[in-house]
């Protein structure tokens, strides 16, 4: 039970918040949006002598008021809308607030998982950076389509217009050269396609509105990846600062050199090598499990960070990502839940991982084709993601290295386990088992 807690409907425009009837004569308030607002909504939160508060995870509308309440002191609890939505009757802002405050102040809330601060500001680097991946892909699109305007096929005989001889034949282009021939010489020596096939399909019809759109197309693209180079510099910047997992490695906050597993150190102006910084910040090296990649670990890192105590198990942190049942029982029954669709990018990494393994010849490779071959594609990828998010967070948490062959005395265990059913079975039917002798 929690007495003294507050509940909080937030909005683009108004925030509307309750706190218990008996700690002010108005115990439901509104309040605008602007920070001085949110100030005076803090002060009277503190009036009233709540200390804790509800409230939905509504876009990125709550960051400003969370910020400013956890710097006050007030723990907020901050609620999946998908909890508390479902609530018979007509529907307001004041009815919300109120449903809200009454539902933390019993204890049937429980608050979403939010990282350390530090890590907050690197995930928001890597969202932002995936977006301006998408809109410069977009521009790529547009430069396509306005090749296949002139029909000039150069993008269907070349893997990638902006390689280095997509890009160089586009500045050509744009800059006037039309000789087909000509063009055809700043093929790079690893293209596949000969000169004579890029010839050909460099022969077109060069429009000048056609020309201007390739051109505004090829500046937007240039201009997106020069915004993606500067936010991969402050991404570098902040993992530098980022402290060891190992507590007592800790860097010095004097000193921006850091020394690795290996020995080596690392410093700002050497190369960055992300591999090293994520082996240094989670204390192991997570690129030895199978499925595992570099940038993959980096997106599960932005997502959650290396701290997982909040989590106060692997059931827990699977729990989390979505990747078990939901069932229950009811009257001596199981209760089949439909399972939830989640939006979770460290679920998605995880089920990307597992996916990977299609081909792997390691024990997790043969786990998943086992669970393709039984139950199908997606119960496969879902139950080797199970697996691989367990494997994560006792490689995390203990901080010891990836070993292989703990896989391989499970398989010995279940030889034998086999064995012993088979010899049963036998033994029912009156039949014994015989090893067979080369």
């Amino acid at each position: 039970m929690k007495p003294n807690a507050g509940g909080i409907d937030v909005g683009a425009r108004e925030i509307f918040v309750a706190v218990p009837a008996d700690r002010d004569k108005d115990s439901v308030q509104s309040f605008p949006t602007f920070t001085e607002d949110l100030h005076r909504l803090a002060d009277w939160l503190k009036r009233c002598r709540v200390d804790t508060v509800a409230m939905e995870s509504t876009g990125v509308y709550w960051i400003p008021l969370f910020q400013i309440l956890e710097a006050r002191g007030i723990e907020v609890c901050l609620v999946n809308a998908q909890h508390v939505h479902q609530v018979p009757g007509r529907k307001s802002d004041v009815l919300d607030c109120q449903w809200l405050q009454y539902l933390h102040s019993v204890g049937l809330l429980k608050a979403s998982f939010r990282p350390e601060q530090d890590v907050c500001a690197i995930r928001s680097l890597l969202r932002h950076r995936e977006g301006l991946v998408q809109m410069g892909s977009t521009h790529v699109q547009h430069m396509h389509k306005a090749l296949d305007q002139m029909n000039i096929q150069i993008h269907h005989v070349i893997s990638d217009i902006t390689g280095v001889t997509g890009l160089a034949i586009v500045d050509a282009i744009v800059e006037g050269k039309r000789n087909p021939k000509e063009l055809a010489k700043l093929r790079d020596h690893r293209i596949k396609a000969g000169a004579e096939t890029i010839t050909k399909s460099l022969v077109g019809d060069y429009r000048p509105e056609h020309i201007f759109t390739l051109k505004q197309s090829l500046t937007a693209y240039r201009y997106y990846q020069q915004l993606i180079a500067d936010c991969e510099q402050e991404v570098q910047q902040r993992l530098h600062a980022f402290d060891n997992r190992e507590d007592d490695n800790k860097a010095d906050p004097g000193s921006t050199a850091t020394t690795v597993s290996d020995g080596s150190t690392i410093t700002p102006q050497a190369p960055f090598h992300l591999p090293s910084h994520l082996e240094r910040i989670f204390g192991v090296d997570l690129t030895r499990i199978p499925g595992f990649q570099v940038l993959r670990i980096q997106t599960i890192f932005s997502e959650i960070g290396a701290d997982l105590s909040k989590f106060p198990s692997d059931a827990h942190f699977i729990s989390w990502l979505n990747l078990c049942s939901k069932d229950g029982f009811s009257a001596g029954r199981r209760i089949r839940n439909r399972n939830m669709k989640t939006k979770n990018r460290v679920t998605t990494a995880f089920r990307l991982a597992a996916q990977s393994l299609h081909n792997d010849k390691s024990y997790l490779g043969g786990f998943y084709r086992s669970q393709r071959a039984r139950h199908g594609a997606p119960k496969a990828i879902k139950n080797a993601a199970h697996k691989l998010a367990r494997i994560f967070y006792h490689l995390v948490t203990t901080r010891k290295s990836y070993d292989e062959s703990v896989f391989a005395q499970q398989e010995v265990r279940n030889q034998k386990r086999r064995l012993h059913k088979l010899q049963s079975l036998a033994k029912q039917m009156g039949y014994s088992l015989v090893e067979a002798h080369a």
